[in-house]
């Protein structure tokens, strides 16, 4: 009665079924299928942050800041972490990020003991970077932390050295004095303190115009100028002024009032303008002498601590000229 319901079945049918379903199991024996969604990647220390180590030798600094970056996210406790918070920083740095690169160094710089190399150098290139960006006062109280959150001499010595330097920078002459001579005896030899002080006793003898006389002499059309001994201005101011002072006069002469008012508004600010350029022209002839005297004490005398962005570290260069 069963038998009577039950649909045909053809053999051929059944077999086929059975061959499809060995062949499947001979094919994924064979050819195993890839896992794909629950594959792993496993990245250790080691290779990690030799990557991020070879891209930034290579000056590939975007590369090697996200490298650096995946190393500390996945390795926090590992003992290179402090080197790679520097390594983002100066990545940041060879890239002009100044205001990037201060906040990659912070994590190096909230510490209560400067121990290690790489926290100094981050307070270091902190203070740099806020030069950069024009801050001075702010790199100096960087410099001032370090001075007192280190016991290392050397960090402190460079500290002093390096605000010493930013008073320079700032033509604060009598500062920097007392600022270099707070660096112990011990390290004067290392920064060529002697030398360095004997120069800066030389600053009264910079060469500077009184700006004030500059503007005295402008009285005269072209007077000022020529003071401040730039001939072809105060050649081109005599001449317009008084090609102007005459014309004024004979459009007076000749009853013609509206006209000579107009030409004295005119020659007014012309006027003006050459005592007002006398003036500006003695301060930046002072700020140019300053900035001069300055690049050759850099030039002679200064012991180069800036870092390099390159995997070789810091360098230390001592520049003579004879």
């Amino acid at each position: 009665m069963f038998a009577k319901n039950l649909p045909f079945i053809d053999v051929r049918i059944v077999w086929s079924c059975w061959l499809f379903v060995v062949v499947l199991l001979i094919a994924s024996i064979a050819w195993p299928i890839p896992a794909w969604a629950g594959s792993t990647v496993v990245v250790q220390a080691d290779g990690q942050f030799t990557l991020a180590e070879r891209l930034f030798a290579q000056q590939k600094y975007l590369l090697s800041r996200l490298e650096y970056e995946r190393f500390i996210h996945f390795f926090p406790e590992d003992e290179r972490v402090p080197k790679a918070h520097y390594r983002v920083g100066m990545a940041y740095y060879a890239q002009r990020q100044y205001e990037s690169a201060i906040q990659a160094f912070k994590p190096l710089m909230e510490t209560a003991y400067v121990s290690t190399n790489f926290q100094a150098r981050a307070f270091f290139m902190a203070a740099e970077s806020y030069q950069r960006l024009g801050r001075p006062s702010v790199a100096l109280t960087i410099l001032h932390n370090l001075e007192i959150q280190s016991n290392e001499l050397s960090y402190r010595d460079e500290a002093i050295y390096r605000r010493g330097w930013i008073y320079l920078e700032l033509g604060d002459w009598e500062r920097a004095r007392r600022v270099f001579n707070t660096i112990p005896p011990q390290g004067h030899e290392h920064f060529r303190m002697a030398e360095l002080i004997h120069q800066l006793e030389k600053v009264d003898q910079i060469d500077r115009l009184s700006p004030g006389l500059a503007g005295t002499l402008a009285i005269i059309p072209g007077g000022g100028y020529l003071y401040c001994r730039r001939y072809q201005d105060a050649l081109i101011s005599f001449l317009v002024n008084a090609g102007l002072i005459y014309a004024a006069y004979e459009a007076f002469d000749n009853d013609m009032v509206a006209l000579g008012g107009l030409i004295t508004f005119v020659e007014i600010g012309f006027y003006s303008g050459n005592i007002y350029g006398s003036i500006s022209s003695a301060h930046k002839y002072n700020r140019n002498r300053q900035r001069d005297f300055i690049d050759q004490l850099k030039q002679n005398l200064r012991v180069n601590l800036s870092a390099r962005p390159q995997n070789k570290g810091f360098e230390l260069a001592l520049q003579y000229r004879f």
